[in-house]
C-alpha cells in the first residue's frame, strides 16, 4: 500500500469473511484511479470472490493482475454484465463517465460500487435515481476517507452511542499531495473530474451527514481556486465550502492539493466534531511530529475527562461485508441509497455555487 499520494492509497484490514466461498462473486472494471485496489482489497477481505477484471488499457490489466491473479480478462464490458453469476460491478472509472457506467450496469441486473465522486454533473444524479428506481439495484460509493479508515469508524459509532450528545458541527479538513508528474491528463479537465468540491469534497459532505445526522443541507458559502498552478488552469487546487444542515448542524471543510514533500503521507486528513456535551478530533492518517505514532488517533474530550485512543489495526473495515450483505440481502445496512444520493447532491451543488477566487 502506498502512502506517498492519496491516489494510491489502498488499506488492508484483517480478513472478516460474511459469505463463503463463491456466494458473492464481483468483477472490477475500468480502473482509471488507483482507488479500485483499496476497493478489492475490501471485498475480498469480506469474502467476496474476484472473478473478472476489463479496462481498455492492457497495462492497467496487467498491473492489476499482479496483485490479484485471480482475475480473468474480460474482452468487454459485455462479457461481465452478460454474465449472470456477478453480482456487483466495482469500478474507478474517469469520473465523468462513473454516473453512465453505473446506471448500464444496473440495468444488466448487477449492483455497482464505484469510486468517488460518484457523478459530476446533476443530470447523471438524475439518470442515476431513475435506473435504481427502476431496476432495484444498488449504487453504492466508495468513500474511502470514512469507510476506510479506522479512526472515522470508531468515531461513526461514538457519536451513534451518544459520546458528546448531539453534534453541532462538523469541521473536515482534507490535504491531499498533488505528485503532479504521476497524475493523468483527465485529473487536469475539468469536465472530466468535476472540481475539487465534486471530488475529494464528496468525501467531506458524506461524513458531515453521518456523523451530524442531517438528511439534506444548504450551501451557504463555497469558493475554489487555482492558486499554484498556472501550467493547468482547469485544475482547481484549493477549495473551501460551508453547509447548514436540517436539523441545525453546521459543517466547514477546507480541500486542497498543497500537502508538502516534507510530510510523510500524503495527507494530514482531520476532522473535529463538537457536540453538546464533547468534542472529537480524528487525525486520521498520521499524528505529525511523532514520526513511529501511527495512524488513526482518535481524541476525545467528554465531561469525564481526555481520551486519547489509538485505534489502528482495532476496528477494521465492516463496510464491506454489511455492502456484501446488502446485496444479497437487498438491504441498506452500510449504507442507504437515500445517503449516497444526497452526499452526491451537495457535493454537486457546492460545486456548481464555488464562486471562483482570483490566483
Amino acid at each position: 500500500m502506498s502512502s506517498a499520494d492519496g491516489m494510491n492509497y489502498a488499506p488492508k484490514g484483517k480478513p472478516s469473511p460474511v459469505v463463503k466461498p463463491g456466494e458473492f462473486v464481483f468483477a472490477t472494471a475500468h480502473l482509471d484511479h488507483g482507488h479500485i485496489y483499496g476497493q478489492t482489497n475490501g471485498l475480498l477481505e469480506a469474502g467476496a470472490e474476484l472473478k473478472w477484471v476489463y479496462d481498455p488499457d492492457p497495462a492497467k490489466v496487467d498491473a492489476y493482475r499482479e496483485q490479484y491473479p485471480q482475475a480473468q480478462v474480460a474482452r468487454s464490458i459485455d462479457e461481465i454484465l452478460d454474465d449472470p453469476g456477478v453480482h456487483l460491478v466495482s469500478a474507478a472509472a474517469i469520473p465523468n463517465r462513473r454516473g453512465p457506467l453505473g446506471c448500464r450496469v444496473m440495468e444488466a441486473g448487477k449492483d455497482y460500487f464505484t469510486d468517488k465522486t460518484p457523478f459530476t454533473t446533476f443530470e447523471h444524479l438524475a439518470q442515476a435515481k431513475t435506473v435504481v428506481a427502476e431496476t432495484g439495484r444498488k449504487y453504492t460509493v466508495y468513500f474511502s476517507e470514512r469507510l476506510h479508515v479506522e479512526s472515522a469508524m470508531y468515531a461513526t459509532d461514538l457519536i451513534a452511542g451518544g459520546a458528546i450528545g448531539r453534534v453541532l458541527q462538523v469541521l473536515g479538513l482534507g490535504p491531499h499531495r498533488l505528485s503532479k508528474p504521476s497524475r493523468p491528463d483527465w485529473f487536469f479537465d475539468h469536465e472530466q473530474y468535476g472540481g475539487i468540491l465534486c471530488d475529494i469534497g464528496s468525501h467531506q459532505f458524506e461524513q458531515f451527514l453521518t456523523f451530524s445526522g442531517a438528511t439534506d443541507a444548504e450551501v451557504v458559502h463555497a469558493a475554489v481556486a487555482n492558486y499554484n498552478n498556472p501550467d493547468t488552469p482547469e485544475l482547481e487546487d484549493f477549495g473551501e465550502a460551508n453547509l447548514v444542515g436540517n436539523n441545525g448542524a453546521t459543517n466547514y471543510v477546507r480541500l486542497d492539493w498543497f500537502t508538502p514533500d516534507g510530510l510523510r503521507t500524503w495527507g494530514d486528513g482531520r476532522m473535529i466534531i463538537m457536540g453538546t456535551d464533547g468534542y472529537i478530533e480524528l487525525r486520521k492518517y498520521l499524528d505529525v511530529g511523532r514520526p513511529d505514532s501511527g495512524s488513526d488517533h482518535v481524541f476525545l474530550v467528554d465531561q469525564k475527562g481526555e481520551h486519547h485512543i489509538p485505534v489502528a489495526g482495532k476496528v477494521g473495515f465492516r463496510f464491506f461485508g454489511e455492502l456484501i450483505l446488502d446485496c444479497l440481502n437487498r438491504t441498506e445496512k452500510a449504507m442507504s441509497q437515500q445517503h449516497i444520493f444526497k452526499a452526491a447532491e451537495l457535493a454537486l451543488t457546492a460545486q456548481a455555487k464555488a464562486m471562483r477566487i482570483a490566483g
